[in-house]
This record gives C-alpha cells, sequence and structure tokens, in this order.
C-alpha cells in the first residue's frame, strides 16, 4: 500500500507562506495599517516606529473602529468589510479588501490591537501570539491602534533578509509619504524612536505637495487638470528646469491609490518629447480617477500592480493631457552670455508662464488677436484676380530669379485670410527678419526671439501628419507628370509595406514589376521638382529611425516626412511666409522643441542686451 506524499499544510504554516507576499519588510506593514485606517474614514493618523520598524511599528487613528465581533474576525484569513461578492470586485474603491493583511501581520510578530467604536463604551483589546488570539475588555480611545512588535521573530530566515535600520526607516518614510500625499484632507504623523519626523496638517493637495516636498514646489511644477465623464486626470508636472536624476520622485494615482504603472509611466515621459535629456527623468504626482470596473487592481497582494482593461486608451489620455498641459506654458529657453559651464546652463529656461491660446503677449504677435484665420477655396478666376492685385507686394517681395522659392509649386489650393494684429489697432508692426535665411529673429515685450525657420517647419509638419493619420482624411497634389522610382527589392517592399500610412500623408504610389515605383501625387507641402528626391530621404530616414530608435511606424513615418518635406536652411522667405510660419508654429501643441530634440525657439531677453551694453 502507497504512502501519499501529498498534505494539507497545517493553518500557520499556511499563514506564514502567505505573509511572504504580503509582509516583505517593515514598510509593508506601515503601508497596510495606513489603509486600513483609511479606510476606516479617520481624520487623524499616527505612525510610530522604534528600531526602523524590527522593534516596533505602531498605528493610532480616530476612525470608525471595530465592534467585539467584527475585532475577532479581522485577524482571520480572508476576512473583511470591504467586499462580500464576485461583483464587489469590479467596483473597488477602498484601499483593502483582500482580508489577508491583519491575518498576515498577526502570524509573523507580537500583534496588539486596540479598538472602541463611537456607538460602544467598552472596546477591544486582541492579542495574538504564537498563533494563539486572546481578547480582552477594556475602555480604549474611539478609533483603532495597532502595535506589530518583534516582526518576523518566528521567521528568522525573513529577518535576517532585512536592510540596515537607515535603508529600512527609508522605505518606512517613502511609503508614509506617499499615502499621506494622495490624502491631503488626514492629519498624518510620524515618529521615529520616540522623536516627532513628519507632521502634515490637513489642507488642500498644493498645502500637502509643500508640506511633503518644499515650500516653493509649486514653482517648479506644472498644474495638470483634465476632467471627463469617463476618466479624470490631475496633478503635477516638473517644469524642464526641475527634471532629476532619478525615477524616485514619481507619484502615480489611480483612484487614490499609489501603484506602479509602466505603460503610465511611459506616457509621461515621451510627453515631454525631447525635453528629456538622457538620464533625466520627469518629477510628476498625478492622479488618475476612472470607474473601478475598468480597471484590476487584484493583481498581487501587494496591491501596486493594475491592469487596465484598455491599456492604449489610457496611455492616449495621459499622453494627449500632460502635452497640452506642458504645452500651455511659455517653454521658451534664454540665452544668458558667459555663464556656466556647459551648454545646458548657458541656455536657461524662462519664469514659465502660463500661455493661453492665442496669447502672443511674449511672442511675435502676427495674426489678429483671439480670432482664427479662415480658410476658403476659390476658384482658378478667383485667384488669378486675387494675386494680380497683390502683383506690387509680390513684386517687393519676390526673391531672386535664379533661386527657386521654398513654398513655389506646393499645390497651396486655400488662401489664408489674416489680418495683423498690430496694424488691426494701428500700431506700427512687429519686425520680423530672416537671419541667412537661416534664422527668423523678431521683437517680443521681454527683448528678442530667434527661430529656426527648419525646425520650426517641422514642427508644424509633424503635428500635421499625427493629424491626418489620426483623421484619415488624405488630400493629395496630383502630378502633371507621374514620376518613376527604381528601387533596390528591399526598398520596393518597405514602400508597400508602409504604404497605407503614405497615402494618408498625401503620396500617391503605384506599384509595378522590377522594383518599379511610380509617385502620381504628392502632399502639398512637397516642392516642386523634388518629388523623387524628398521620397526617397523620407525612405531613408525611416530605415534609420527605425534601426537606431525602434520608432512605432506612424511617429517614425511622421518625423521622417517633417525633417525631409521641412524648408531648409538657406530657403529664402518672403516676410508674410515668415509671419506665416511663426503663427503656425504657435498654433502647434509643442512649438518649443523639434520631434528630433532640438529646441526652435530662444529668447535674447532685454536686460541681458541691457546688461552687455552697460546699461544695468
Amino acid at each position: 500500500m502507497s504512502v501519499s506524499k501529498i498534505k494539507i499544510l497545517p493553518e500557520n504554516l499556511i499563514n506564514k507562506i502567505a505573509a511572504g507576499e504580503v509582509v516583505q519588510r517593515p514598510a509593508s506593514v506601515v503601508k497596510e495599517l495606513m489603509e486600513n485606517s483609511i479606510d476606516a474614514e479617520a481624520k487623524n493618523i499616527e505612525v510610530f516606529v522604534k528600531r526602523a520598524g524590527s522593534v516596533l511599528i505602531q498605528i493610532v487613528d480616530d476612525g470608525c473602529g471595530m465592534s467585539e465581533e467584527d475585532a475577532v474576525l479581522s485577524v482571520q484569513r480572508h476576512s473583511t468589510s470591504k467586499i462580500s461578492s464576485l461583483e464587489d470586485l469590479g467596483k473597488i474603491r477602498t484601499l483593502g479588501f483582500r482580508g489577508e493583511a491583519l491575518s498576515s501581520i498577526a502570524s509573523v510578530s507580537n500583534f496588539e490591537m486596540r479598538t472602541e467604536t463611537t456607538e460602544d463604551e467598552i472596546g477591544t483589546l486582541i492579542r495574538a501570539e504564537n498563533d494563539i488570539i486572546i481578547k480582552e475588555k477594556g475602555s480604549f480611545p474611539k478609533g483603532t491602534s495597532i502595535a506589530v512588535k518583534n516582526l518576523f521573530y518566528n521567521t528568522p530566515a525573513r529577518r535576517n533578509f532585512l536592510k540596515s535600520h537607515a535603508t529600512e526607516l527609508k522605505h518606512i518614510i517613502e511609503t508614509f509619504k506617499r499615502i499621506a500625499l494622495s490624502h491631503p484632507q488626514i492629519n498624518f504623523k510620524l515618529w521615529n524612536d520616540d522623536e516627532l519626523i513628519f507632521e502634515y496638517s490637513s489642507g488642500s493637495l498644493d498645502d500637502r505637495m509643500k508640506s511633503v516636498f518644499a515650500e516653493n514646489i509649486l514653482d517648479v511644477v506644472i498644474k495638470i487638470e483634465e476632467v471627463t465623464d469617463y476618466i479624470s486626470l490631475n496633478g503635477y508636472v516638473a517644469k524642464p528646469t526641475y527634471l532629476i536624476k532619478s525615477r524616485g520622485d514619481q507619484y502615480f494615482y489611480l483612484n487614490d491609490r499609489f501603484v506602479l504603472n509602466r505603460v503610465f509611466n511611459h506616457a509621461v515621459f515621451t510627453s515631454f518629447e525631447n525635453i528629456l535629456e538622457k538620464g533625466d527623468y520627469p518629477f510628476f504626482v498625478l492622479f488618475l480617477d476612472i470607474d473601478p470596473s475598468h480597471v484590476d487592481v487584484n493583481v498581487h497582494p501587494a496591491k501596486l500592480e493594475v491592469k487596465f482593461e484598455d491599456e492604449k486608451d489610457i496611455y492616449s489620455f495621459v499622453h494627449a493631457v500632460i502635452k497640452k498641459g506642458l504645452g500651455s506654458y511659455d517653454l521658451v529657453p534664454n540665452i544668458t552670455f558667459g555663464e556656466g559651464d556647459t551648454d545646458r546652463e548657458k541656455l536657461k529656461y524662462g519664469t514659465y508662464k502660463k500661455v493661453d491660446k492665442d496669447d502672443f503677449a511674449d511672442r511675435p504677435a502676427f495674426s489678429k488677436p483671439f480670432q482664427r484665420r479662415r480658410s476658403e477655396i476659390f476658384s482658378e478666376e478667383e485667384i488669378d484676380l486675387l494675386f494680380s492685385s497683390l502683383n506690387p507686394e509680390i513684386k517687393e517681395n519676390a526673391p531672386r530669379s535664379d533661386v527657386q522659392h521654398p513654398f513655389e509649386g506646393r499645390g497651396l489650393r486655400e488662401v489664408e485670410h489674416e489680418t495683423s494684429a498690430n496694424e488691426s489697432v494701428g500700431h506700427v508692426a512687429t519686425f520680423i527678419v530672416s537671419l541667412h535665411n537661416k534664422y527668423i529673429l523678431s521683437q517680443i515685450k521681454s527683448g528678442l526671439m530667434i527661430i529656426d525657420q527648419h525646425v520650426a517647419h517641422e514642427r508644424i509638419l509633424y503635428e500635421k501628419a499625427l493629424t491626418a493619420f489620426n483623421t484619415d482624411i488624405p488630400f493629395s497634389q496630383q502630378l502633371l507628370f507621374s514620376q518613376s522610382i527604381q528601387t533596390d527589392p528591399a526598398d520596393y517592399e518597405l514602400l508597400k509595406e508602409i504604404e497605407s500610412y503614405l497615402t494618408k500623408l498625401g503620396f500617391e504610389l503605384k506599384f509595378f514589376s522590377k522594383n518599379t515605383v511610380v509617385i502620381v501625387g504628392v502632399p502639398p507641402d512637397i516642392k516642386v521638382g523634388s518629388e523623387v528626391e524628398t521620397l526617397l530621404d523620407i525612405l531613408n530616414e525611416y530605415k534609420i529611425n527605425e534601426r537606431e530608435k525602434k520608432l512605432e511606424i506612424r511617429d517614425n513615418l511622421a518625423k521622417s516626412f517633417s525633417c525631409k518635406a521641412a524648408i531648409k536652411a538657406g530657403d529664402r522667405l518672403s516676410e508674410r511666409e515668415m509671419r506665416l510660419l511663426v503663427d503656425q508654429l504657435f498654433a502647434t501643441s509643442m512649438p518649443y522643441i523639434c520631434p528630433h530634440g532640438r529646441p526652435i525657439v530662444i529668447k535674447i531677453p532685454l536686460d541681458e542686451l541691457d546688461k552687455r551694453f552697460g546699461r544695468t
């Protein structure tokens, strides 16, 4: 007769195994007990630790407390007041719900709980030690006090894996701050070895930010807020001058629960586009609120991991909201001369004033304020009449006959009506000039603004390309004479692979045998006579980005198109075209950085010029 090798483990061993997932270190105990206090609607929560939690962790709150029956049940496995059915898992709003924390903590410590409700005159004392539970009656302050002594005393292997007191205290402080940050309406205190080290008074999120980080923290962050019926995001992200060298100061809360999510972090990082230098990370404190039925927080006992029903939608929403927030501030760097040892120190970002849409208070003001340009479609006869009436101005601003105009023959079928803001109010027009057909110089309120015309046009075309991908309404300019390209087999297959994206940009291609590609139509932004060259340049840039940067197809193609279709350094622009280019630049979502990371705009403050000319 064979002897069974499989046995059911005893309850005390099961508890200790389960405790390994929930209670990984003293900070885990602090997290679970603080979250229970918050769920109990406490207004004041105090945390006491001794010897970094190895000797004592005590959480005292003034929450609703527990009755005698509930107190006894609370230290049993899978006992909870937060859920009662399978359906409840889909609408979790509390921080705790699994019913594992107290039983796990009690199984690896000398555990003591004192609790009393507001209705009862007599409270309950629960002691758990060596898997024995003792119950007593007593009179205690309203709320709950839980003391966890000698953590891991009966699991020496786990206790031996604890780090130094300094390291464990650091984790406790991080946990305390994370929870305190997300609940500014609660008073929090943290005591270490009988010394009060943190005290956060209740107030607004702004108040809590100042308490947790620094009194001037709001000066170096940008407020983010977007509310919809389905999902909402609010909080703060760092301005470029407050980028950090570690991932530590990044706080993401889902329905007020601190969680770790790489998808969310990546969405924030990419929102900064190329403002981030290698090794930089953005500081952020962000709160995402969503219907709990669209997210799964029951992934791991520690409840730090979550899964979204549609991560792609969450990613797109977060990316768009952060980008919109960053784009609403003036992020143009100022040039200061002879200061600092590095380029980054010499190129200092400005004061980050909030800029409303169409607010050109410290930008070149060329279009009429608060009035959108309107586009109309004209017949051939009307276009001829229009341009004949403009003939004197065209002659005055005409380029040399030996230089092809950069916008010439780009198939512009729409004529933009614009009124200079200064002309409309009778002021002298803001000057705008070209420097070496490469940079555009213009007067602004604070001094002088310098714009790189190539990367400015890159930004415009990049966002135009992304819009074309999203709207799926291609506009192609038909060529009078089609252009043929003889490609190698690899390029031929690649062009076929990305043809649908090229079509959305405005290219119309036909594929024939022997690796022949015929260009029938092109986007209006392609210079006449450069159709073949530009398409091949876009293809080569796309291959480089794919190989070296591994960009997503749409982003890769948008960047490749904008880089190769944009006007070049050396292309001569008329004054009207420079003004139009500047207007279109500041209508984009991020007019400060080109898609590849180069600055588009810089300022030389008037006081810097005054200093150099000895006026100060």
